[in-house]
């Protein structure tokens, strides 16, 4: 029997220079080459952490920057949604509060375990030194639904739900006296939305719902930090324009009484010229294509992705 093709993302090996810049008065981008970022506001008497890195190792290198310029306490860590990737770093900050929309609650009692288990067999090496990690899931310590305003001293801090996109919990922090979001995997630059868990009908809304507040400043959940309304505009827009196009191909697809193989090889060589230039396409594709065809056919709501449906995916669409 031949091997199954194994994920993208595990022959990729090289490890990614790390960027720490600050955007705002408050607000600092750890960014890495289109890796998982992690957004930072340092208020007037504590920190707030928005994503925490997938281990604490990794996390360690995102406090030790912090402490380069603060030596306040990391008060609150924000989990912008429930994947493994953004929330299995969290025990190293030490926060007093682990803060998360109620529907990321809800997403890691249901599947949780089984995301965790999926995300570290795709993606290796974003999970260095994984056996940091404590066993069990990082659960938040308060939740909320809608909009929770939390006060760093005089600095407002905002965390909102704007709608469903990347997950159905998705959360962004913003704050309104500088303009400046960090927008977890609800908008990409230069890097290729994951859309296994989306709502692709959902997104291009949420993403005018996160453009009304006019940022000045952005931090994306993949891909550099964004300066200037026209970089924030062309991170929104390039996001916006990614899931549209999968959704077109994959509804003329299903339209034509195609299956999902001819529906996925369909759209990879469509987007391909336009996208495959950003990071993790080759990886994305599959879960992006079968998740929208999911949608657009029988499942409203994502499906749990376990580790064995991981490969069998892949094994059918890559073979």
């Amino acid at each position: 029997m031949s091997q199954p093709k194994k994920f993208a993302s595990q022959a990729d090996l090289e490890e990614k220079k790390v960027t720490f810049e600050q955007l705002s008065e408050h607000a600092w981008a750890y960014t890495a080459e289109g890796d998982p970022n992690t957004g930072i506001i340092i208020g007037d008497d504590a920190v707030l952490v928005a994503d925490t890195q997938a281990t604490p190792a990794m996390a360690a290198d995102v406090i030790r920057r912090i402490r380069e310029v603060t030596d306040k306490p990391i008060k609150y860590v924000v989990l912008t949604h429930y994947h493994a990737v953004r929330v299995l770093g969290a025990s190293a900050y030490g926060a007093q509060q682990i803060l998360a929309s109620q529907d990321t609650y809800d997403l890691i009692v249901e599947r949780g375990e089984q995301d965790k288990a999926s995300e570290i067999g795709r993606f290796p090496r974003l999970f260095s030194n994984v056996e940091t990690v404590p066993p069990g899931m990082t659960w938040p310590t308060m939740s909320f639904t809608g909009k929770l305003t939390l006060w760093l001293g005089k600095l407002e801090v905002q965390l909102l739900q704007l709608g469903r996109g990347h997950t159905k919990g998705d959360t962004v922090v913003w704050l309104p006296q500088e303009r400046t979001l960090l927008s977890g995997d609800l908008v990409e630059f230069d890097a290729t939305p994951y859309a296994g868990d989306a709502y692709f009908n959902d997104w291009p809304k949420t993403l005018e719902n996160v453009a009304a507040l006019k940022p000045l400043a952005l931090v994306p959940g993949r891909g550099p930090a964004l300066k200037g309304e026209a970089q924030v505009q062309a991170g929104l827009s390039s996001t916006a324009g990614f899931i549209a196009d999968v959704r077109a191909s994959v509804q003329a697809g299903v339209a034509a009484g195609k299956d999902l193989n001819a529906v996925y090889k369909e759209t990879f060589a469509k987007l391909k010229p336009k996208y495959g230039h950003w990071v993790i396409f080759d990886h994305c594709m599959p879960f992006d294509v079968t998740r929208c065809y999911d949608e657009v056919t029988k499942y409203p709501d994502p499906r749990i992705w376990t580790a064995e449906r991981d490969i069998e995916m892949w094994h059918a669409l890559e073979s």
